[in-house]
């Protein structure tokens, strides 16, 4: 076997046996999630991660390795602003804390179907294609630079949401949540519950940040291996993510504006490629690792203060 083909197994053993671990810990219907169990579960998820990486610097060398990290850390901070839309979403639709776990679990194995897709579909285009790559740069910069300049206060409208728009409009709804199924049968017709329009926005709504933030990760590096992984491996984080940040949705004020930074850095160092300038993968980590971490301390620091 082939170094990339014993990665690829590597990963795919530890995913299934990780995501077994995380169903036996997590996902037991109408169990509530402590702190303290949201905390285990995110250093498990985040140092799986970091292993792998080990594992990747093992296998493929330092250059992988590094660009795997950097895309994983790209991913798990974009994450952290998907989670606050996953927040109003709940709150919008009022879901018993007793079906977060299972809530999120099928709308995140929904959302890492639909990545997949995804990458696999922007794998093929820039491999034809490589020019798109310079599309993608401007989009990253058009977009880091909206969100830099974006009001934090101003909340999206669930009510304005075309996913949750075309559901009214084509599927028979019920504001109730079933006690936690997919479907009733209400006077003899299958009725869909609220529970089943939160997964479709959970998904759909990761499916949104994906548009960014995979273009971003091509901006990384071109390696669908790094690319797959690295995508996985922070989706599949999120929902103990979820419950760790549910409380602190207002603790992280600048957190907006780095991500917006790295965005538009990930973006000029695409165009870049036009004038042959290829800026090295651990400049892109240390930017990552910089904008992402003083955007926290800032936010924490002002928040103190």
């Amino acid at each position: 076997m082939t170094p990339s083909q014993i990665t690829y197994l590597t990963f795919g053993i530890v995913l299934l046996l990780a995501v077994a671990f995380d169903l036996g810990l997590l996902s037991k219907k109408n169990r509530t999630v402590t702190m303290k169990k949201a905390l285990m579960q995110t250093s498990f998820w985040v140092l799986l991660a970091l292993a792998f990486f080990g594992f990747i610097w093992y296998e493929q060398g330092h250059q992988m390795a590094i660009e795997y990290l950097s895309a994983y850390l790209m991913e798990w901070s974009l994450s952290i602003d998907n989670i606050f839309v996953f927040i109003l979403i709940f709150s919008y639709f009022k879901v018993k804390e007793s079906h977060f776990g299972r809530v999120l679990l099928i709308g995140i194995l929904i959302a890492v179907i639909l990545r997949i897709i995804f990458i696999t579909v922007g794998v093929t285009l820039v491999a034809n294609f490589h020019w798109i790559l310079y599309i993608f740069g401007a989009i990253l910069i058009y977009t880091g630079i909206r969100m830099f300049l974006a009001k934090k206060d101003l909340e999206p409208s669930l009510e304005d949401n075309s996913v949750y728009r075309f559901l009214k409009r084509f599927l028979p709804i019920t504001a109730e949540d079933g006690d936690g199924k997919l479907a009733i049968i209400r006077n003899g017709k299958r009725t869909f519950t609220s529970i089943f329009v939160v997964i479709v926005l959970l998904a759909s709504t990761d499916l949104i940040f994906a548009i960014d933030s995979i273009p971003a990760v091509f901006g990384i590096t071109q390696e669908r291996l790094v690319i797959y992984t690295s995508n996985i491996f922070a989706v599949l984080g999120l929902r103990s993510l979820f419950f760790l940040l549910r409380g602190a949705v207002d603790k992280f004020t600048y957190l907006q504006q780095g991500i917006a930074v790295v965005l538009i850095f990930i973006g000029i160092k695409m165009l870049s490629a036009i004038i042959g300038i290829d800026l090295s993968v651990y400049i892109s980590l240390m930017v990552i690792v910089g904008c992402i971490g003083s955007a926290m301390l800032i936010s924490v620091w002002q928040k103190k203060k």
